[in-house]
């Protein structure tokens, strides 16, 4: 069974991490997933645009955002278990979130879409040896194994999950 090396989760990474350690990877993965799918299946249409501050993202840029930081953190993992040991560059989230067409899309199609990728990802995952899961390389001048960021995949969203709860669903 695998857990994350916490001495090891960078420290930016740390507090996702937290929130899935507990847990098998790959359960971890797919526990993450049925959770976040739950919770946005069950939002109405409309709210899907919703903001809770000015300036703040609405429920379908962060949905994208998770979807986007998901893909990446794949990515990652991919170049590092195949041994690709050239370093990667980060991402502006922001930047992302407002390019990511996220009101030319519907809720249901985002959660049918998280759905999906989640299964790559998680087929992703099982290809991984030991050995593999373990390799580490470096991303955002950080380095990271392909384990851990399985963990930080769980983590992200089940982290941004609160925050749809505490955040925009307490005024929705």
């Amino acid at each position: 069974m695998q857990r994350p090396d916490l001495e090891t989760v960078p420290t930016f990474y740390k507090n996702y991490v937290n929130h899935v350690k507990d847990a098998e990877m790959l359960v971890a993965l797919g526990s993450s997933n049925q959770q976040a799918l739950k919770l946005v299946r069950s939002l109405p249409l409309e709210k899907g645009v919703y903001r809770y501050q000015p300036g703040k993202w609405s429920i379908q840029e962060l949905l994208c955002h998770m979807m986007d930081a998901e893909r990446i953190f794949a990515y990652r993992a991919l170049r590092f278990a195949r041994n690709d040991k050239k370093e990667l560059q980060g991402f502006d989230e922001n930047t992302y979130a407002s390019e990511a067409n996220a009101h030319g899309r519907t809720l249901p199609q985002l959660a049918d879409e998280m759905e999906r990728l989640r299964r790559t990802t998680l087929d992703l995952f099982s290809s991984f040896t030991p050995e593999m899961l373990h390799r580490t390389g470096k991303a955002n001048n950080t380095e990271i194994s392909v384990l851990n960021l399985g963990y930080i995949i769980a983590g992200h969203e089940t982290h941004h999950c609160i925050v749809l709860r505490e955040r925009y669903l307490t005024i929705v």
